[in-house]
């Protein structure tokens, strides 16, 4: 029961002692990987760190009178309706920020964009009852977004709608429907629809593209794996998942437009596509449900779904 005191500095040094023994857990960007599903290896820096891509958590939204002065008929947007309310996610905007959490009446959901796979994508942000918030890891898996929940710090993968670490892991996202096409598309379809303002709180260029090497290269940032060649490495195309089951349609496929008939797992769909727009809708026949689809360089679907099938004629 004996309390002493004694100094620290001892034969002119300074001792410290640890308060807990160093943590084996690997750490990326201030993040655990304790459980990770995917190889650490594979889970690299994107250069920024944590947050250095800010996701919005308050987005403003302005008309299109207002958008005018920052948006050109051929800028791409992502898309969300829900209860009559259109609101466009413009890609010049998404570029800097990647992921925007929003809320249309009771419908809170993140609108996302990872420009080196060129995937944009809407799921919701309630996951087994609990409303999160998403940002930005500055990690990558497959040259694909890793985001973050504020509220737990797993890790989620955009392009695999699921949770890689953290006590989340393996918690699927729900994916919901989305378009994705030209400005001035979606004005003529959406003329009471609202634009993603530039006033977002932050400053960045919003009038320049940072990402305009992507598609001009070969080269994936994190070197992911080719598994499957049947496309060139950043051919375009559409991916959607039916049970859990891939299915690719390359954009070359579909460029002449009009009406294509499908069938995947035993489902009839009727696939759409508008060139002018750039924009591809997928129907299942038998309820007229729209089927969620993204646009991707065919190397990172491949890279998450190396069992995907293709649509059309081989070559």
């Amino acid at each position: 029961g004996t309390a002493m005191v004694f100094e620290r500095v001892v034969n002119g040094r300074e001792l410290s002692y640890e308060q807990s023994p160093p943590s084996s857990t690997p750490r990326r960007n201030g993040f655990r990987l304790s459980n990770a599903q995917i190889p650490f290896a594979e889970i690299i820096s994107g250069g920024p760190p944590r947050d250095g891509i800010p996701a919005l958590l308050d987005p403003k939204f302005v008309p299109q009178a207002e958008a005018e002065a920052f948006m050109e008929p051929d800028d791409i947007v992502l898309s969300v309706t829900h209860e009559g309310v259109t609101r466009a996610y413009p890609f010049r905007v998404m570029n800097w920020h990647e992921v925007v959490n929003d809320q249309i009446g009771d419908f809170k959901f993140a609108a996302t964009y990872c420009p080196l796979c060129g995937t944009a994508m809407v799921f919701e942000r309630v996951v087994n009852g609990r409303e999160l918030t998403f940002g930005v890891s500055g990690l990558l898996y497959r040259d694909n977004v890793l985001m973050y929940d504020h509220q737990t710090e797993s890790l989620w993968n955009q392009l695999a709608l699921q949770s890689q670490t953290g006590t989340m892991f393996k918690t699927p996202l729900k994916w919901i429907p989305s378009q994705q096409l030209r400005y001035s598309r979606w004005r003529e379809r959406f003329p009471e629809g609202v634009v993603l303002s530039t006033e977002t709180g932050f400053t960045r260029d919003y009038s320049r593209n940072p990402y305009t090497w992507v598609p001009e290269t070969d080269s994936t940032l994190s070197g992911v794996p080719i598994i499957r060649d049947d496309l060139p490495t950043k051919a375009w195309i559409f991916g959607i998942l039916i049970n859990d089951k891939a299915r690719a349609y390359p954009l070359d496929r579909l460029e002449s437009g009009g009406t294509f008939s499908d069938t995947f797992e035993g489902l009839d769909l009727t696939l759409t596509f508008d060139p002018q727009a750039s924009e591809l809708t997928v129907v299942r026949v038998d309820t007229g449900e729209i089927v969620p689809a993204v646009q991707s360089f065919w190397f990172a679907w491949q890279g998450f779904y190396p069992e995907t099938t293709v649509f059309g004629p081989p070559g």
